[in-house]
């Protein structure tokens, strides 16, 4: 990519709450919030092939701000490919939990891995999914923790696979049938980019489809969903469906004031079930275990 366009908007900080439900509310891939709150301030930013789709991004979503939540008015920039790069690099830092390690692939070079654990590489793109949001490190530590607790002879799928963080997370972690999904065709390139970058090609079946298309005539004994709670609630029947006997269903992208609702929808749908949920900032996970 020789060049991209960079979307940037200064918003209040109190704000950021606010518009990160909006993103949720719209399942937008392409804009996202980056805060820094040593210096009290926050933007809204994105990354795109063109100006035309950068504009026409932020016309979209514009209606939806509060008008004292911007603190300045929009900039589209130009970047080099050097810049582009340069710029990617403050949203996206290294992070781990127990043995399994997720960097930027731009620091291979200089990363030192301890002995024993494993890393997986990665270059978000313009999908944003870096793991460093606390709905995508709810779901990989819930991961994490039943890869050891539960062993990695299931099925695991993947729902709304973003950059492909979860499904490949699950590969390096023992998993060896694993299937994952997106409605946008664009995070799926991401996601078998990423794939590539970790010597994973073929490992994963990535393919493009929603909540009905892409867990038709599928079962699996861990289902990962990192969406937002409105299209969690709303998708209920198939989620609570796709999971086998004894299986688990880990949800993510739900507000912490959306819990109670969302843990009342998939109890009325999964009755009898076991259920967990814990809170990280603002952001909630819920679990469901089949009996």
């Amino acid at each position: 990519m020789a060049t991209v366009f960079e979307f940037k908007i200064e918003v209040a900080l109190g704000a950021v709450p606010a518009i990160e439900d909006q993103l949720a509310e719209r399942e937008e891939q392409h804009l996202m919030v980056i805060e820094d709150k040593a210096s009290g301030r926050a933007w809204l930013t994105g990354y795109f092939e063109t100006r035309v789709v950068a504009q026409a991004s932020w016309e979209g979503f514009a209606p939806l701000m509060d008008p004292e939540w911007l603190a300045t008015e929009p900039v589209i920039s130009e970047l080099a490919d050097k810049d582009w790069k340069e710029s990617y690099k403050e949203h996206f830092k290294a992070w781990q939990f127990g043995p399994l390690h997720w960097v930027p692939v731009w620091e291979r070079e200089t990363f030192r891995l301890p002995e024993g654990d494993q890393v997986l590489w990665l270059d978000p793109g313009m999908a944003f999914g870096t793991g460093n949001h606390e709905t995508t490190r709810l779901v990989v530590e819930r991961l994490v923790k039943l890869a050891t607790e539960k062993g990695v002879g299931g099925r695991v799928i993947d729902a709304g696979c973003g950059s492909g963080i979860l499904a490949l997370s699950a590969i390096k972690l023992g998993y060896l049938r694993v299937a994952a999904f997106d409605n946008d065709p664009l995070a799926v390139d991401v996601s078998r980019d990423n794939a590539a970058l970790n010597g994973l090609v073929g490992r994963v079946e990535f393919y493009v489809g929603d909540l009905v298309t892409g867990l038709a005539g599928r079962q699996a004994e861990l289902l990962l969903a990192n969406i937002q709670a409105d299209v969690l609630m709303r998708y209920a029947p198939e989620l609570v469906g796709s999971v086998a006997p004894h299986g688990t269903l880990v949800l993510s992208g739900i507000l912490a004031s959306e819990l109670a609702l969302v843990r009342d929808t998939f109890v009325t749908q999964a009755g009898g079930w076991q259920v967990d949920s814990r809170v990280m900032g603002e952001w909630s996970d819920l679990v469901l275990i089949r009996p």
